[in-house]
């Protein structure tokens, strides 16, 4: 009888796998020798931040009796976010997955999504998908199996074809070189089909893929059909799961960054723990 691994259930609380690994990048709740009342737990301020993160909430609507008072919870988010914090740990989450799994260099996508940005601030601007409101444009770059490498915020009137190479170039790891036999697959559609990405993505010793036309991609030979563009689009489905991301109220874009950064955090988790 074959029996099938877990799904791992939606994460509201960081599970202690995670905190170990996250917790040396936060630090102590309290610095020694500083006086005062004992701070609130560094497990607990996270914990709410992943709340406000799935639920979309305002920092001041988080239950105050389960986790601490939304001034309280926003105060330690944003001295994280000023000590990058949240990229530190997504970081360490790509590291731990590529020595649990395996990063899967081989097969990567990349693609940008709207989304709606209604208070405005940096990185945002008319949408041309939604009236010309405000909003603002996520670009992902992802392995085969959708963890996301890299992320790239503009404004949502920002062409994808301009935030092509530096979202290629923004991965959070170092990316392996090529050696002989190690092809580094990228995949693009056709909004990415310009001579300057094209020229630009070769140089970087990536073997491209864009549909021509109404031609279908080029597909190597390989026993079992490989990755293509979807991958970083379900990556960005899961993204959208995340409230706080589907629409974003954050006027400053190094909040909104690490909003997702923290969520790049949960997606890799999660797929570290469904793979194994």
């Amino acid at each position: 009888m074959v029996t099938k691994t877990p799904i791992l259930e939606t994460i509201w609380h960081a599970p202690d796998d995670l905190w170990e690994l996250i917790a040396p990048i936060l630090g102590p709740d309290k610095p020694s020798g500083t006086v005062g009342r004992p701070s609130r737990p560094a497990r607990l301020i996270f914990d709410a931040t992943i709340y406000v993160l799935r639920t979309g909430c305002q920092w001041q609507a988080i239950p105050r009796e389960e986790f601490a008072p939304g001034s309280t919870v926003h105060g330690r988010f944003s001295k994280w976010v000023k000590d990058g914090v949240f990229l530190q740990t997504w970081q360490a989450l790509l590291t731990f997955y590529d020595q649990e799994v395996g990063i899967d260099w081989k097969w990567q996508a990349l693609d940008g999504v709207i989304t709606k940005a209604p208070l405005g601030g940096e990185a945002t601007g008319p949408s041309p998908v939604d009236r010309g409101k405000s909003g603002t444009k996520r670009s992902v770059l992802s392995d085969r199996r959708g963890a996301p490498l890299s992320v790239v915020v503009t404004g949502a009137n920002t062409h994808d074809k301009t935030v092509a190479l530096e979202t290629v170039d923004g991965v959070a790891v170092p990316r392996p070189e090529k050696v002989v036999y190690r092809l580094h697959h990228l995949c693009l559609d056709r909004g990415y089909d310009y001579d300057d990405v094209i020229e630009g993505v070769l140089e970087r010793d990536y073997h491209l893929h864009i549909p021509k036309g109404g031609q279908k991609t080029e597909v190597a030979p390989e026993k079992k059909h490989p990755a293509r563009r979807w991958v970083v689009e379900r990556t960005h489905s899961w993204y959208n799961r995340f409230r706080r991301l589907l629409v974003r109220w954050e006027k400053k874009v190094a909040n909104y960054l690490a909003l997702v950064h923290l969520a790049s955090v949960l997606i890799i988790f999660r797929i570290v723990a469904n793979s194994s």
